[in-house]
C-alpha cells in the first residue's frame, strides 16, 4: 500500500484494536450518507489512495455528502464529522485518553495505559502533563539559549543565502526536546545527532511498514527500525538510571515521571512518546510559523511591535512571554492554516447519536479537523493567514473545542507553543524574514502536516 493510505489504517488499528469486523449485513445499518464500498475486501481504501491522503479524501467526501459522512475501511464502518456544531455533540471533554498518544503507543507496540484502569490512566496523564509544565519552567533559559544560537547562525548568513527552514527547525526542536526531557547530556551535539538518526528511522516507519507487511518483507528496513528503537530505548533507560534518586540543578521531564509511582516500563514509554511527538510537533509548528510570517509583512511587523512593546530592551522572561497575546494568535492561526494535525479519532464505545444520525456501537468516528479548520461557515476567509481572527472570543472557543488550545490541548502542543513563542520573539527582534520568490509550497498530510519539500527562506538584519 502507498504510505499515505497507511495513515487511515493506523487510526483503525489503534482505536478499534481487537474489536471484530462488522458483519457484511450491518453495512447499511447506520443510514449515514456516504460512500458504499468500492472493494469487498478493502472497502473505500482504493478511494483514499486515489485522493492522495486520508485528509484529502475526507475533504472531497464532506463536500459531496455533508457534515456527517460514512465510508468503509475493509468491512468496518467509519463515520467522519466535519463541522464544529456537530463535533460539540460528540466530543467528551472528560476523556483522559489522547488519540495521538494511543496511536504512537500502538505503533511502538507499547501496551500499558491503552486498556488500563481509568483512575490510573488519569493519574498518569496528570503526571505527564505536570512533567511538561515543570520542564518548561525549569528549562526556559535553555530554550532561550538555543533560540539565540539559531539567531546567531542566521545573522552570519549573507542576505541572499537561502535558509533550509525545515532542516533548521527540526534540529532546533530536537535540541529543545532532548535537553528539556532528558537533561544536560544532550548539550553534546554528538548525542543529539545520534538521537536524530534514531528518531528519523523510527518516525519514517510510523504509520507505514507494519500495517501493509512491507516492513517484514524488507529485512534491511526492519533491522534499521528495530536497531533505532532499541538504541533509543537504551539511551532512555540509561538516562532514567542516572537521574533516579538524585538531585540536579535543572528539573527535566523524566524527573517528574521518576517522582511518580510509575514502573520503569511506563517511564520508558512516556519518555519515548514525548521525545517522538514533542520533536515532530515542535518542528512543524516552528516551520509553518516562520514560513507564514515570510508571506505577510504586515503580520510580521505587528508581531515585532508587540515583542518590542512587551520586552523593550530588557531580557526575555517566562512572565513576559505570557504577555505576548498577538504571538499566541499567530501560532493559533499557524495551526489552523497549516491544518497541523488534520485528523483525530475516537471509538464509539456505546451506541450514540450525532444530529439525527445513529452511530452504532464500535464505530470508528473520525474528527475531520482539517475540514473544520477551513470551513467557511466557521472561519471568515478560511484560506487567508489572519491572526486577527483570534481576537474574537468565539474563535478561541472553537479552537479550544477542537483540542488546539485551553484545557483540551495535548501536552506536546503546549510545549511546542512555548518553544515557538520564545523562538519567534528572539528572531523578529533582530531579523526580517523573507520568502524565496517563485517557491511553491505543497503540503504533505500525515499525522502531523508538513511541507512536501524543503521550505526555503532568506533573512536580513533589522536596522
Amino acid at each position: 500500500m502507498l504510505d499515505f493510505a497507511i495513515f487511515a489504517v493506523t487510526f483503525l488499528l489503534i482505536l478499534v484494536g481487537a474489536v471484530l469486523y462488522l458483519c457484511p449485513a450491518s453495512r447499511q445499518a447506520s443510514g449515514i450518507p456516504g460512500m458504499t464500498p468500492t472493494d469487498e475486501k478493502d472497502g473505500n481504501l482504493p478511494d483514499i489512495v486515489n485522493s492522495g491522503s486520508l485528509h484529502e479524501f475526507l475533504v472531497n467526501l464532506h463536500e459531496k455528502y455533508g457534515p456527517v459522512v460514512s465510508f468503509w475501511f475493509g468491512r468496518r464502518l467509519v463515520v467522519s464529522v466535519g463541522s464544529i456544531d456537530l463535533l460539540k455533540q460528540h466530543i467528551n471533554p472528560n476523556r483522559t485518553s489522547d488519540p495521538f498518544e494511543m496511536m504512537l503507543k500502538s505503533l511502538l507496540r507499547y501496551q500499558s495505559g491503552l486498556c488500563g484502569d481509568a483512575g490510573e490512566s488519569h493519574l498518569r496523564k496528570k503526571l505527564y502533563e505536570n512533567g511538561v509544565t515543570k520542564s518548561l519552567q525549569s528549562n526556559f533559559a535553555v530554550i532561550q539559549k538555543l533560540s539565540e544560537e539559531l539567531l546567531a547562525k542566521w545573522l552570519s548568513f549573507p542576505e541572499s543565502q537561502h535558509v533550509p527552514l525545515c532542516q533548521h527547525m527540526l534540529g532546533f526542536a530536537m535540541k529543545s526536546v532532548t535537553q528539556t526531557a532528558m537533561g544536560s547530556s544532550f548539550e553534546d551535539d554528538r548525542e543529539v545527532i545520534r538521537f536524530r538518526r534514531n528518531h528519523d528511522a523510527i518516525w519514517a516507519e510510523i504509520g507505514r511498514g507494519f500495517l501493509d507487511g512491507s516492513l517484514d518483507k524488507s529485512m534491511t528496513r526492519k533491522k534499521r527500525y528495530e536497531d533505532a528503537l532499541m538504541e533509543m530505548e537504551s539511551v532512555l533507560k540509561k538516562v532514567t538510571k542516572e537521574r533516579r534518586g538524585r538531585n540536579f540543578n535543572r528539573h527535566v521531564f523524566i524527573d517528574s515521571l521518576l517522582q511518580g509511582s510509575l514502573s520503569d516500563k511506563q517511564i520508558l514509554e512516556d519518555t519515548m512518546i514525548f521525545s517522538l511527538a514533542g520533536c515532530v510537533i515542535t518542528a512543524k509548528l516552528c516551520t509553518w510559523a516562520v514560513y507564514f510570517l515570510t508571506t505577510s509583512e504586515e503580520v510580521q511587523q505587528n508581531l515585532y511591535k508587540e515583542v518590542d512593546r512587551v520586552l523593550g530592551k530588557g531580557p526575555l522572561t517566562h512572565e513576559k512571554i505570557e504577555q505576548l497575546r498577538y504571538c499566541r494568535q499567530v501560532l493559533c492561526e499557524t495551526v489552523r492554516t497549516a491544518k497541523l494535525t488534520p485528523i483525530a479519532a475516537r471509538l464509539q464505545e456505546l451506541e450514540g447519536r450525532i444530529d439525527q444520525h445513529i452511530i452504532p456501537k464500535e464505530t470508528l468516528v473520525l474528527y475531520a479537523l482539517g475540514v473544520v479548520l477551513q470551513d467557511s461557515s466557521a472561519w471568515a476567509s478560511p484560506y487567508k493567514f489572519d491572526p486577527d481572527r483570534f481576537n474574537d472570543e468565539s474563535a478561541m472557543k472553537n479552537f479550544s473545542l477542537l483540542g488546539f488550545s485551553g484545557s483540551q490541548e495535548c501536552p506536546e502542543l503546549r510545549f511546542a507553543y512555548m518553544v515557538a513563542t520564545v523562538l519567534l520573539s528572539v528572531l523578529v527582534r533582530k531579523l526580517y524574514l523573507h520568502p524565496v520568490k517563485g517557491q511553491v509550497m505543497e503540503t504533505k498530510y500525515e499525522l502531523v502536516t508538513s511541507p512536501k519539500e524543503e521550505a526555503w527562506i532568506t533573512v536580513s538584519k533589522r536596522s
